[in-house]
């Protein structure tokens, strides 16, 4: 499992063996299973997390119980509650796991350290950082720009794999569509 990691640290900035032997020591490994939370609303959020294998949803709750699912996260991607983690307050979303999952956690004071201690570490967190934003962008003006269809077309050209291990009604939510409509864009 650690080799997925590896390569996914590689695709920005090589690492030798004694470096990322360095990495590892700074993360820790959690199992999940299915329908079980990575954070929850209120929670403060100690780690980042690396998906080594399964699907998370990460999705804000508002006062009436209505989900409104912010992102997904699949193998090779990281998750978290960013504002929490980062200014150490309070989580204002959700992860749980839409299917068993594995993880690797890395706590804040550990990033910190990895990047004072490794440049091409930092460089790494940067990048995927600047990725993040990228994807978040892309994600914002998708909803305020394209009807469902457009929606519906562009998650199925990015991600065409979540759409046989999402649930119907967890992709409509993502949408902002109902099941019905989703059943009709499909």
């Amino acid at each position: 499992m650690s080799q997925i990691f590896r390569k996914h640290i590689e695709e920005i900035t090589p690492i030798t063996d004694s470096e990322f032997e360095y990495v590892m020591s700074h993360f820790t490994r959690k199992k999940l299973k299915k329908h079980q939370f990575l954070v929850q609303s209120g929670e403060y959020v100690k780690n980042d997390h690396f998906v080594l294998n399964g699907l998370l949803k990460a999705y804000y709750a508002n006062d009436e119980g209505k989900e409104h699912i912010l992102q997904f996260a699949m193998e090779d991607w990281w998750v978290t509650d960013y504002q929490a983690y980062f200014k150490k307050v309070e989580a204002n979303v959700y992860i749980d796991c839409l299917e068993d999952c594995e993880v690797l956690c890395l706590s804040l004071q550990n990033r910190d350290k990895l990047c004072a201690d490794l440049q091409k570490i930092e460089h790494f967190f940067r990048v995927k950082s600047n990725f993040g934003y990228v994807a978040l962008q892309r994600r914002i003006l998708s909803l305020l720009d394209q009807d469902a269809k457009g929606r519906y077309e562009e998650l199925v050209s990015l991600y065409p794999s979540l759409l046989q291990r999402v649930p119907k009604t967890v992709l409509a939510s993502y949408l902002g569509v109902s099941r019905e409509t989703l059943s009709r864009l499909s």
